[in-house]
């Protein structure tokens, strides 16, 4: 009988999701959800909830104004969880007041600021223009 034992590691390997339709912001969505059970130990259920919400915002706001698609990097440490969204518009994002009566938007800006923890916009990557937006949570609710 083989006693090997599989571990996972508290930074795991960062999984890469693209996609370039709407139909990919679900399987970005579980993706999101996959990585965050699968951190050992386990991160604070709360902030994988705060992540995917996070993450679902990017990816749509990336295929609204970024260009017309994406690629996710979901990345661990020991305290944090980064998302980084990388479209093709090297336009940083705008806030505007939300659309409370037309349907028009302008609320995940404004919450992906609010939920995260750290958030930075960087050019690039590659040679042509774009950026990535990393948005940084603490992996558990104390830290």
């Amino acid at each position: 009988m083989n006693d090997t034992k599989i571990t996972s590691t508290p930074t795991p390997v960062p999984t890469v999701v693209r996609g370039d339709s709407t139909a990919g912001i679900r399987r970005t969505r579980e993706a999101t959800r996959a990585f965050t059970d699968n951190l050992v130990p386990a991160a604070d259920p709360a902030m994988a909830d705060t992540l995917v919400l996070v993450v679902s915002e990017l990816v749509t706001n990336a295929l609204r104004h970024g260009g017309g698609g994406y690629a996710l990097e979901l990345s661990a440490g020991p305290e944090t969880v980064t998302a980084a969204v990388t479209d093709r518009n090297p336009a940083p994002p705008r806030e505007r007041a939300p659309d409370l009566n037309g349907g028009t938007g302008g609320f995940g800006w404004h919450m992906v600021r609010h939920l995260t923890s750290h958030l930075t916009i960087t050019p690039g990557p590659g040679p042509g223009p774009g950026k990535t937006i990393h948005a940084q949570l603490p992996r558990w609710a104390d830290s």
